[in-house]
């Protein structure tokens, strides 16, 4: 049985991921592939209470490395329980969220160090990493703005930090897209829905070419 694909979607707060990968999910099955989707820090139980720790708001007194060490171990138990069993069935699977954003928020914006973080991360999900990621990029505040708009969207620990923290997020993505060419593709984010996803499309449609499930 050949092995599923692995894709994660990035981005920082209100970039439009989950909604990118609702419509993306549904777009790949129409194109053949077998989807399952999830999420970080969550996707299962263990770690959707891990998620429940890290993202609430009044946990305002956590360190960073308390924070990367918690995501890290989030992930490794999210890798070993469902991604890992989704892509050896030969399903294959969109998270939302995987280690870049790790790299980016607490790597990068904290302050930890990209590399540090990355080598926590490594071990945590034995340097298995995506076949494709892709980059939700927006101005940090075109985001937030779109995050006050929506009164429906959970509002995290995450959404309350500063600007200038946003900002600092998106230039560890930025960092991180120049470090992985091969394999983070950059969108344009600050469109509007339906021109983000003719993008991301495009970027789906080439994979699978280049993977000889299109002509």
């Amino acid at each position: 049985m050949q092995r599923g694909y692995f894709f994660s979607a990035e981005g920082g707060e209100g970039a439009g991921k989950s909604s990118i990968v609702s419509r993306l999910s549904e777009y790949l099955d129409s194109r053949g592939l077998e989807i399952i989707t999830s999420r970080e820090p969550g996707g299962i139980a263990i770690a959707e209470q891990i998620r429940s720790v890290i993202l609430d708001k009044e946990n305002t007194e956590m360190d960073g490395r308390t924070e990367a060490l918690l995501y890290a171990a989030a992930r490794r138990q999210h890798y070993v329980e469902k991604i890992v069993p989704t892509l050896n069935e030969g399903k294959s699977i969109i998270c939302d969220r995987f280690i870049d954003s790790s790299l980016a928020y607490q790597g990068h914006a904290r302050g930890l160090g990209i590399d540090k973080v990355l080598s926590i991360n490594e071990f945590a999900i034995e340097d298995v990493f995506p076949d494709l990621t892709i980059y939700l990029d927006i101005d940090p505040e075109v985001g937030l703005r779109r995050i006050n708009e929506n009164a429906d969207r959970e509002i995290n620990r995450l959404d309350l930090e500063s600007l200038a923290f946003h900002r600092k997020v998106r230039e560890g993505y930025l960092e991180l897209v120049r470090r992985f060419p091969a394999r983070i593709v950059k969108i344009n984010a600050n469109q509007k829905m339906d021109e983000v996803f003719e993008d991301v499309k495009q970027v789906f449609d080439r994979f699978l070419v280049s993977m000889g499930k299109l002509s």
